[in-house]
């Protein structure tokens, strides 16, 4: 008994090691910190949350493409001539293989100067154009909004940043965040709601939260960090660091050669790594002197590929690596695409990390919301603000699945351009529109995404069904989405008060 009421007593006396002068002054600056970059973490978030699908986005916006479930080395060995045919002499030719996770196959050749093409590859090996341009045009927004490369992903990787600072100044501020983890005020007031599920999505999900931070992070600012060691290890050359994680390129010797047996070549990459299964096969400057073959390997238990077996263009082997080959820094760079776009487990994990992206959405949005219920409540509300965050909150969906009917309808209108004049036209609507409330434009602009899901829904799954084909799994999601929304909106009506 006088044990019980000692650890009792220790347990009472435990506090919140962070005075509540540091609590107020950390929640103040999660708040800034939040609002500075909340715009842009959400519409980063939302693009990497449909990112996570992008071989099935593929597959549905060219119902026709081949999808494989083995490809024999002989196949993979015609699919990369046929490659070889339609592109430069200097380019790189990157062919995946289907794996147990990852099912189809796919060819990219591509080369310094800018020139990209990718086709799906049969199971006899012949190609098919893959040219998905919402998903090409999706993929790029996430990566770097359509500005120039390093500019782009220098800005998603400052918002990597602010996110995992966030993320680690909204856990410091809220001392009762862990105790109340499943504590969820419905049926009250609309802020103390969005608090408690802000508070209670961003608790439940912290480790995948921590994870696509520090990863997005780390991939955004991947320039910056190599330039910052090569200024502190190698008087400023770049090379010397790449060198350290890339081979360097063989000399340059343009003659013309014959090229070795390919499918030898990957019978000979199996032998080398048992039980490593070959996953992508990479010839760069493919029939030239200096050609040089890389097969790479992936094992069950291993998260991203760690073996890797190199010819040349005799067809001799000059490089074997294996996991135990790799030191621990070099396997965890190798993971981190993977880990950040879940990639790696097949249909189960993308659904995973779909559902955890959309909870992502949902804890960026409700902060904002908070702050402008909670300005509101004081007497001092932001009207303009709350159009505004509207048309980002609810609009960007809007955005997304018009530029996806604009690239089903009209394929020649370019996406990008597109995005950014809805965007911004949009935007500056909401500013100049005072007439009407923010929570009714939210309100209208969830009756356009559910009626543009619909729309969107019929007029793709039509077409394929036209094609005597079976209807496409996105488009019986969109269909079951929009007609979940449309009829949440109707019982709803415009009880909503918040965005």
């Amino acid at each position: 008994m006088t044990e019980m009421s000692s650890q009792n007593s220790r347990a009472k006396k435990w506090r919140w090691p962070i005075s509540p002068e540091t609590v107020r002054s950390v929640l103040s600056s999660h708040s800034v910190l939040g609002l500075a970059f909340a715009a842009i973490i959400y519409l980063v978030c939302l693009t990497g949350t449909l990112a996570v699908f992008a071989p099935d986005l593929e597959r549905w916006e060219i119902p026709a493409t081949p999808v494989v479930q083995t490809l024999s080395d002989d196949a993979a060995a015609r699919a990369i001539a046929a490659g070889a045919k339609s592109a430069p002499a200097d380019a790189s030719l990157y062919l995946t293989l289907p794996t147990p996770a990852r099912d189809g196959a796919t060819l990219i050749a591509y080369n310094a100067a800018g020139f990209e093409r990718k086709w799906a590859v049969a199971v006899d090996g012949s190609l098919s154009a893959l040219e998905a341009a919402w998903t090409e045009f999706l993929l790029h927004l996430h990566i770097n909004l359509h500005l120039p490369r390093s500019w782009g992903e220098f800005i998603v990787g400052l918002t990597g940043v602010a996110l995992l600072s966030s993320l680690v100044s909204g856990i410091l501020a809220h001392p009762r965040v862990l105790r109340d983890a499943f504590h969820l005020r419905l049926g009250g007031s609309r802020r103390l709601q969005e608090a408690d599920l802000h508070n209670r999505l961003g608790i439940w999900a912290l480790p995948f939260h921590f994870t696509l931070a520090l990863t997005g992070a780390l991939l955004g600012l991947s320039t910056i960090i190599v330039a910052m060691l090569s200024l502190l290890f190698f008087r400023g050359d770049m090379g010397k660091v790449y060198e350290l994680f890339l081979d360097p390129p063989p000399p340059v010797d343009a003659r013309a050669v014959p090229v070795p047996d390919l499918s030898a070549l990957i019978a000979r990459a199996r032998a080398q790594s048992p039980g490593a299964t070959p996953q992508n096969l990479i010839v760069e400057r493919y029939g030239r002197a200096d050609m040089r073959i890389s097969i790479h390997g992936g094992r069950p238990h291993l998260l991203a590929q760690q073996d890797e077996v190199q010819f040349d263009a005799q067809g001799r082997m000059i490089h074997v690596e294996r996991p135990e080959d790799l030191v621990a820094g070099t396997r965890i760079l190798n993971g981190i695409g993977q880990l950040h776009f879940g990639w790696f487990g097949g249909l189960p994990v993308r659904l995973a990390y779909g559902l955890l992206g959309i909870a992502l959405c949902v804890v960026t949005s409700s902060g904002v919301t908070i702050w402008l219920a909670r300005r509101r409540d004081k007497g001092r509300p932001a009207p303009g603000w709350e159009r505004i965050w509207a048309i980002i909150c609810w609009g960007q969906p809007v955005m997304l699945t018009l530029t996806a009917l604009i690239a089903f309808a009209l394929p020649y209108v370019p996406l990008a351009p597109a995005w950014l004049g809805l965007t911004v036209g949009s935007i500056a609507a909401a500013a100049l529109a005072r007439a009407i409330p923010g929570p009714a434009l939210s309100h209208i602009l969830r009756w356009s995404l559910a009626l543009l899901f619909i729309l969107l829904a019929l007029l793709h799954g039509g077409y394929a069904m036209l094609r005597n084909e079976a209807l496409p799994p996105i488009d019986l999601f969109l269909l079951v989405s929009g007609c979940g929304l449309f009829a949440l909106q109707y019982f709803r009506g415009d009880r909503s008060a918040g965005v």
